[in-house]
């Protein structure tokens, strides 16, 4: 309690609030004193009684979908640390569905607990634009990904230049074109990467495969795998993530098509068991956890009103993690 940290710091119990509350009127020695018996007691203020003090909630909402697949999952992670670290907690709340109706009721009562702001991480424009427009006006909020209109600050990962970076990666290595397993239609990461994968084989002269669209799961990697095992002369694929490209191994295997022997396979995300996979996975790496970071960091300068870092990039940019599962031609 309070109490114990102003005995073990030789204070007042005011001079600690004084201290926790950021008041400038602490001598210098007198705050580290304080802070010291709080690491030795490992203290941990009620931050929704300091927030009532203070006028000023020390709680942030994340509104998210998709919280099991790899990326949001780890964006949240990092939403989490570094809102810690900035002496913030988390309410995370998540729509009973995708459909106009649980977003609304999911965005009231985030707003209801009195956040001091809002970071929205959903895969969809729409389900985005639903969640921030039913927000209380003037309530700080950031997206990941995706915004209705510049007036929202959005923190991305660029999608498709890390696809660039996938095709460039395999075309420089001697392949004449590369097939591409995608996400959902209607996922706005999936289609970036989809048209990252486009564009750099038009601007190569390559031709351009049809699209296999995917779900992001392992089984629909499968499936995909299946399929391109019946098409002659394909020798090399981009899969969208690494679990599609789990499934596409898979399949391969069963087919009798060595990788990379015969095909080279690319994935996307870098997840930890990318490195374990027979072969260990060439794979593309976004940081979901800057994602997260910059999420969080943007949010309160929102909430601080403080000036955003101009030099900040809007994006995060991915980089190529080259193992075993590609190889020349």
């Amino acid at each position: 309690m309070i109490g114990d940290v102003a005995r073990l710091a030789g204070v007042s119990n005011q001079t600690v609030s004084r201290v926790l509350n950021e008041h400038p009127n602490v001598r210098p020695d007198t705050r580290d004193r304080v802070l010291d018996a709080m690491r030795r007691l490992d203290y941990r203020p009620n931050l929704m009684a300091r927030g009532l003090v203070r006028q000023k909630s020390h709680m942030l909402g994340v509104i998210s979908f998709d919280s099991v697949l790899f990326g949001p999952a780890t964006t949240l992670l990092g939403i989490g640390r570094a809102a810690r670290a900035r002496g913030y907690g988390v309410t995370i709340l998540t729509p009973e569905s995708g459909d106009r109706s649980s977003i609304v009721d999911t965005a009231a009562s985030l707003a209801s607990q009195a956040v001091a702001g809002v970071v929205v991480v959903f895969p969809s424009q729409a389900a985005t634009t639903t969640a921030l427009l039913s927000l209380p006006a003037g309530l700080p909020a950031v997206a990941v990904e995706a915004a209705p209109d510049d007036a929202i600050p959005t923190v991305r990962i660029d999608q498709g230049t890390g696809a660039r970076i996938a095709v460039q990666h395999l075309l420089e290595l001697g392949h004449e074109t590369v097939w591409h397993v995608s996400g959902p239609r209607d996922r706005l990461d999936a289609q970036a990467r989809v048209d990252g994968w486009r564009a750099t084989l038009e601007e190569a002269g390559r031709t351009t495969p049809p699209v296999v669209v995917g779900d992001w799961s392992a089984e629909s990697g499968y499936r995909a795998g299946l399929e391109l095992a019946e098409r002659p002369g394909i020798t090399a694929v981009f899969a969208a993530n690494d679990h599609m490209a789990l499934g596409l191994l898979r399949a391969f295997h069963e087919r009798g098509i060595r990788v990379p022997e015969d095909v080279s396979v690319v994935g996307f995300d870098d997840i930890p068991e990318a490195g374990y996979l027979i072969p260990p996975l060439t794979t593309i790496r976004p940081d979901h956890e800057e994602v997260g970071r910059l999420a969080v960091t943007t949010l309160l300068g929102l909430v601080d009103e403080t000036e955003q870092d101009a030099t900040a990039p809007p994006y995060v940019v991915p980089t190529l993690v080259r193992r075993r599962s590609t190889a020349a031609r």
